[in-house]
């Protein structure tokens, strides 16, 4: 059976001081995995702002779970953030001032989950529970902030450069632990990256150049 459409976008178009991309479509599936290559300023980040109810588009439709995305009213789009969507940012967002323990309870706080041991364990952050978050690296901050997402357990995961701090080695550990979450949850990711290496170990990988979303194999 075709894994369920979550998501579809189609003909999307948007522009600032020039036009970044338009025409795009794209379906993101249960249990699926999209990574979108592309340069600085391609319409990356803006894409990912749309699909994860951000950003309006200027042109162009999002489908989710069969109803107009941005037709739902601002209650229901904030109660799809807050529950459905988890979105991890290149800037952390940590609650500085907090220790790791306090930003992982807000998030579980609102989500209605417990901390989930097993998902700290993997992302290597157990020693840092009791420091500040002002005092973790920027890649341990990243690994906060990605443990403070999947703790929501969302459906849908949108991660901007969500390895951009981490050595090789952790990139590929937390992209084990991301692409198991949706394996195990009919969950879907969908990141944008200049790392060909994380790119490639998505189920589909995209290019953003020439204001066109294209297939592509890395």
């Amino acid at each position: 059976m075709d894994a369920k459409s979550i998501m579809h976008a189609s003909n999307l178009s948007h522009s600032f001081e020039y036009t970044l991309f338009e025409n795009v479509d794209i379906n993101i599936h249960q249990g699926e995995s999209i990574a979108v290559l592309g340069v600085s300023g391609s319409g990356k980040s803006t894409l990912l702002h749309i699909l994860a109810t951000l950003l309006k588009p200027q042109h162009g439709e999002v489908i989710y779970d069969d109803g107009f995305l941005y037709e739902q009213g601002d209650k229901k789009l904030l109660d799809i953030r807050r529950h459905d969507i988890g979105i991890i940012f290149q800037s952390h967002y940590l609650f500085k001032g907090f220790s790791v323990r306090e930003n992982l309870e807000i998030s579980s706080m609102i989500s209605g989950n417990e901390i989930d041991m097993d998902l700290i364990k993997k992302l290597k952050i157990e020693d840092t529970l009791h420091q500040n978050v002002s005092e973790l690296s920027g890649g341990q901050q990243q690994r906060v902030s990605i443990a403070r997402v999947l703790l929501k357990r969302p459906r849908l995961i949108f991660a901007d450069e969500p390895t951009g701090n981490l050595d090789n080695q952790t990139a590929n550990e937390v992209m084990d632990v991301m692409l198991e979450y949706i394996r195990e949850n009919d969950a879907a990711l969908f990141i944008v990256t200049h790392d060909e290496k994380i790119a490639s170990r998505c189920n589909n990988t995209y290019r953003l150049q020439d204001k066109r979303l294209i297939p592509t194999t890395v």
